[in-house]
C-alpha cells in the first residue's frame, strides 16, 4: 500500500488554466535546459539556496529565511529546470499510463540524489497540478557539493518523529493502515487546491493519487465529513506525511487523506 504511496502518481486529465503539458517532449535529456522555464532565477540567487520546501501546491527554494523561489506545482518546466541547476543531472524514467500501478500517470520521472523525485505529467491533472512531488530524504547534496536541506511545511522532514502531531491532528486530516508493530499513518500537513479547482464529475484523473486503495481498512473509515469543502471522493488534498509508525518516511504533494474512489 504505501509502495505506491511512495512512488509517483497521479492522473491524466486535460489542461486546466492554460497550463502547458510539461512533459509532452521529454525524451531528450537537456530538456529542462533547452525549455525556457516560466520562473526565472540568477545563478547568484541559486548558489544561496539552502533548502527546498514542499508546500501544498509549490516547491519554496530558500536561504534561511528569505524566500528565492516560489515555483507552482503547475509549471513543471520552472520546477524541473530549477532542480537541475540546484541539484545536477537526474535520473530519468520514462512511463505510460499504469505502469506502476492503476493510478499511475504518463510523463517522465526525475530523481534527485534518491532524495527529491518529480513525476512530470505528460497533461497536467484535474485540479490543475504539472507535476506530482515526493521528498524522501531530509537532506541532498547540491550541484556545489553543499548539502541541501529537504523539508515540508513547518520544518517537517524525513525521519522525524511526528507522533505528537499525529495525536493532535483532527481525524480528517490523517489515516491509518496496520495495527500494532505493523501501523503507519498519513498526516496531511497542509491543504491545499481550492475546492473549486477540484473535478467533482465521474473522470478517474480526481482518484487517490497515493495510489492507496481507498477501501483500505483504517481506524478512521467511518469518520463522517469534517470539512467544510466536503470529504467528498477526492478526500483532501495537499501535502502529507507518510509514516513508520511515527517516522516519517515520505513527503508528497499532492496526496488526499480520505479519497474513496477507486481507479
Amino acid at each position: 500500500m504505501l509502495a505506491f504511496a511512495a512512488g509517483t502518481v497521479g492522473s491524466d486529465a486535460l489542461a486546466t488554466g492554460g497550463v502547458a503539458p510539461a512533459a509532452a517532449a521529454e525524451d531528450r535529456s537537456d530538456v529542462a535546459d533547452t525549455v525556457q522555464p516560466l520562473i526565472r532565477v540568477t545563478d547568484r540567487e541559486l548558489r544561496r539556496v539552502d533548502t527546498v520546501e514542499l508546500d501544498a501546491e509549490s516547491l519554496v527554494l530558500r536561504h534561511a529565511d528569505d524566500t528565492v523561489a516560489d515555483v507552482p506545482m503547475r509549471d513543471a518546466r520552472s520546477t524541473v529546470s530549477l532542480l537541475n541547476r540546484l541539484l545536477g543531472t537526474p535520473s530519468r524514467t520514462q512511463t505510460a499510463v499504469g505502469d506502476g500501478g492503476a493510478c499511475f500517470p504518463a510523463g517522465t520521472t526525475y530523481t534527485w540524489g534518491g532524495a527529491v523525485r518529480v513525476a512530470a505529467l505528460r497533461t497536467p491533472s484535474a485540479v490543475g497540478n504539472a507535476v506530482e512531488i515526493r521528498v524522501l530524504k531530509d537532506s541532498v547534496r547540491g550541484r556545489t557539493g553543499d548539502r541541501v536541506e529537504l523539508t515540508g511545511p513547518d520544518g517537517v522532514q524525513v525521519g522525524d518523529d511526528v507522533a505528537d502531531e499525529i495525536a493532535t491532528a483532527p481525524r480528517s486530516d490523517k489515516v491509518s493502515f496496520g495495527s500494532g508493530d505493523s501501523r503507519a499513518w498519513q498526516l496531511l500537513l497542509e491543504a491545499g487546491w481550492a475546492p473549486d479547482e477540484r473535478s467533482t464529475g465521474d473522470d478517474p484523473s480526481g482518484d487517490d493519487p497515493t495510489g492507496d486503495d481507498p477501501r483500505a481498512e483504517h481506524d478512521d473509515a467511518t469518520d463522517g465529513p469534517t470539512h467544510d469543502t466536503g470529504e467528498d471522493a477526492q478526500g483532501t488534498n495537499g501535502v502529507s506525511a507518510l509514516t513508520n509508525d511515527t517516522e516519517v518516511t515520505v513527503i508528497g504533494s499532492p496526496m488526499p487523506v480520505h479519497a474513496r474512489r477507486s481507479c
